[in-house]
């Protein structure tokens, strides 16, 4: 069992030239499978509702092709995360302005003790909460894309011994009885595919920008 953790990286360089063509489907279909998590998970942290949280996913990846042609990838001037995050939160504040708008004038937000209205306190796009949030949520699609690479690679049984115990934080013990697996064949598969999973997730953190 080789596992090359290079493979693992997506080149976000070239997908983002590619969604610049809005005709290539298939960019697009990638784009979407690796960001639309993330979308969705800050979106539900921010406080939005299941069906909210879905048309923010919408209205980014609207906001994304818009945009897209005038982006320069430019990590050192504006990072594609930091430039996603502040579509993402743009939505997610348009959101509560529109909640805000649907309720009756005694049943508008309050500001918070700081003077703080509560739409901006939990959809600025500057506020050290909303930061936490999208860390929080960019980290889960790091392991997510990895993951999904991972599976790519490595026979059926292979990845799900090592999804058990990596993300599921089974120990060695309860996956081979699970599984009905030797339990030499558990350790084995962690040892293989720990390492280059890693590997996988800190390149991934390094090149999704």
């Amino acid at each position: 069992m080789s596992v090359n953790a290079n493979e693992f990286i997506p080149t976000r360089q070239s997908l983002l030239a590619r969604i610049k063509d809005l005709g290539d489907q298939e960019s697009w279909h990638d784009f979407f499978n690796t960001y639309w998590k993330l979308i969705y998970g800050v979106a539900i942290q921010a406080g939005l509702s299941e069906p909210e949280a879905e048309d923010i996913v919408q209205e980014t990846l609207m906001a994304v092709a818009k945009a897209i042609p005038e982006f320069e990838y430019e990590p050192e001037v504006c990072s594609f995360k930091s430039w996603l995050r502040l579509l993402v939160r743009r939505r997610i504040a348009d959101r509560f302005r529109k909640r805000g708008r649907e309720l009756p004038a005694e049943a508008h937000p309050a500001e918070n003790d700081t003077g703080t209205a509560e739409i901006e306190r939990l959809a600025d796009p500057a506020g050290s909460e909303a930061d936490a949030i999208w860390e929080q949520e960019w980290q889960k699609t790091l392991i997510d894309v990895a993951l999904e690479r991972l599976k790519r690679q490595v026979k059926p049984e292979q990845y799900q011994i090592f999804y058990l115990l990596a993300v599921k934080q089974l120990s060695p013990r309860e996956v081979a009885k699970g599984l009905g697996v030797n339990i030499g064949r558990v350790y084995l598969v962690k040892h293989r595919l720990a390492k280059p999973f890693q590997n996988a997730v800190n390149e991934l953190a390094a090149k999704l920008v």
